[in-house]
């Protein structure tokens, strides 16, 4: 009996063994990422079947540390308990604020950044940037300078810099390079004197998909990357720039992309300009806009609240949840609804 009972433990470990290393070798296929709601700033969590996680932008501070305690759900949602990269496409309130409750809550692994703080003059901003650096000035975190070409070390998943610092690719993107016919669609506006066009701007790829995300990249700056010539080619997924704000999504960007998808991470008063939502909708092919609250300023011209996490009224927090797969099919879940709509590839 003892004999049959160490034959059948032994059978069962090899068994669990076995199946170990088969997850280990199919791990789940698929791409998540999460936009979390941060009232009008951006937080944006990939993860990748392996689990490894960046996230782009921490959000807001203050507020009782809403904004880092949201970024954390999203993250054990996700099974995670470290964050390994984190990369602040600027050092606005709205999208760098949140590191210092973000560390005290959560591991991470490195800080991805474009360098220098080039809008010292504005003390909220600057407040911002010193807390980071204290972060940094620990000696606990990794830290990378992105620029424009680089490709950043995110295992199983291609990221690669775009815009950093002002600056952006030489040129362009494989596959890319026509003449943009929508330039003459945007009247050239001043440049941007602050730090949003100094974002970090990346495309992420997986398998046959192409999600860009450009931080709050400003008009001027999109034309001067994208005329006369389209250097980035066609996307699936636009992470829209600048909340949704009128100061930037020009024609010369959005129209030449031609995302299927379109995610705005605005808040009900911030972003989400009437002309912006105006002009998102009118881009060529697109299958859906969704945004993560009702815009107060949008009104009417807000999508149908199927396509809305959060609605008109008191904060809920509901985020957009996107899952991926390599063959460029994807499908977005509604935290508000409990409902996935699916966008089968191409």
């Amino acid at each position: 009996m003892k004999s049959a009972v160490r034959l059948l433990t032994i059978a069962i470990c090899v068994t669990l063994l076995a199946c170990a290393a088969l997850r280990a070798q199919h791990p789940s296929a698929d791409l998540k990422i999460y936009f979390i709601d941060v009232e009008g700033g951006q937080s944006t969590l990939f993860v990748t079947p392996d689990h490894h996680s960046l996230l782009i932008d921490t959000g807001w501070p203050d507020y009782q540390g809403r904004d880092a305690d949201r970024i954390v759900a999203a993250a054990k949602q996700a099974g995670l308990d470290r964050i390994d990269d984190v990369l602040l496409t600027h050092y606005h309130v709205d999208h760098t604020g949140g590191v210092p409750q973000l560390v005290d809550r959560i591991p991470v692994g490195t800080f991805i950044d474009h360098g220098p703080l080039r809008e010292p003059g504005d003390k909220t901003t600057a407040t911002v940037y010193d807390a980071y650096q204290k972060v940094l000035a620990t000696g606990k975190y990794q830290h990378i300078l992105a620029k424009p070409g680089d490709m950043l070390p995110i295992p199983g998943l291609s990221a690669e810099v775009l815009t950093a610092d002002g600056n952006s690719i030489d040129q362009p993107l494989s596959g890319a390079g026509q003449p943009n016919p929508f330039c003459k669609d945007s009247a050239p506006r001043p440049a941007d004197q602050t730090e949003n066009a100094r974002s970090v701007g990346t495309l992420l790829t997986w398998g046959k998909l192409r999600i860009l995300d450009l931080g709050d990249l400003t008009w001027d700056k999109e034309m001067d990357f994208l005329c006369p010539n389209n250097r980035i080619g066609h996307v699936d997924i636009l992470i829209v720039s600048h909340h949704g704000w009128y100061q930037s999504s020009s024609p010369a960007l959005v129209d030449a992309i031609t995302p299927r998808v379109a995610i705005m991470d605005n808040g009900a008063t911030k972003g989400g300009s009437k002309p912006t939502v105006e002009t998102l909708r009118k881009i060529p092919g697109l299958e859906a806009l969704w945004q993560l609250h009702y815009s107060e300023e949008a009104g009417p011209d807000n999508e149908p609240e199927p396509f809305i996490a959060n609605l008109h009224g008191p904060d809920t927090g509901y985020g957009l949840e996107l899952t991926a797969s390599r063959n460029g099919s994807f499908s977005v879940y509604n935290a508000r609804t409990q409902t996935t709509t699916p966008y089968p590839a191409r």
